[in-house]
């Protein structure tokens, strides 16, 4: 049996994202051609999803990340504009994840901001109490109506699921212990970051029903 080089490539597991994690990934392709088949690719996905009432075809959908991994969606989408198609699926799919992956810990921020943002609380459709398997339905939920159901509602929930969070995160980074500035000051970037997406999606919804998303 032959010796497996050294320098062979190691599989790797999808690189965990919280909410605010949305870095790009860097390419060597040509950015244009890039950029053509990630809006194509969610133009396809999108009009696919919307044009079956097939709750199987939605739900594998909705799966997409968890059997294609989040790199692959990333390496896809990551580096579109936030405020276009392949941008607002992006973020839709990292939101996702994330719920999926630290149900508890953004539980925990959704409940912290909930009274702060009491409007965006019920934009969002959080189930009572807001706990770790709500989290994740909620954001199953979410996903699966950007398929089956308005578009522009899904984003706008994504929103407001993003503002609740942030206010959390806020709230938590200004109780934070004075000797814990450290993680305070992540949240607070975090909550920046967020607060930042939300108003992408508000304002990829908006485009939306313009007939101007793509």
């Amino acid at each position: 049996m032959s010796e497996v080089s050294s320098n062979a490539p190691r599989p790797h597991k999808p690189k965990p994202f919280a909410p605010a994690d949305f870095e790009p990934y860097a390419g060597g392709a040509d950015p244009a051609r890039v950029s053509e088949a990630a809006h194509l690719a969610a133009q396809a996905l999108v009009h696919h999803g919307r044009a079956t009432d097939d709750p199987v075809v939605t739900e594998r959908l909705v799966k997409l990340s968890d059997e294609q991994g989040l790199e692959a969606v990333a390496e896809l989408w990551a580096e579109s504009p936030p405020r276009s198609l392949p941008g607002a699926l992006w973020r839709l799919y990292a939101l996702r994840a994330a719920a999926q992956q630290n149900p508890e810990r953004i539980s925990s921020y959704f409940a912290a901001g909930r009274n702060v943002a009491q409007v965006s609380n019920v934009v969002a459709g959080m189930a009572e109490p807001p706990g770790a398997d709500e989290v994740q339905t909620m954001a199953n939920t979410i996903l699966s109506g950007a398929f089956e159901g308005d578009f522009d509602v899904a984003l706008e929930r994504s929103a407001a699921f993003c503002r609740v969070v942030a206010l959390g995160q806020a709230t938590m980074a200004d109780d934070a212990d004075v000797g814990n500035e450290r993680h305070a000051s992540k949240l607070t970037r975090d909550s920046h970051q967020l607060m930042k997406t939300a108003e992408d999606l508000e304002h990829a919804a908006a485009s939306w029903r313009r007939g101007e998303l793509d």
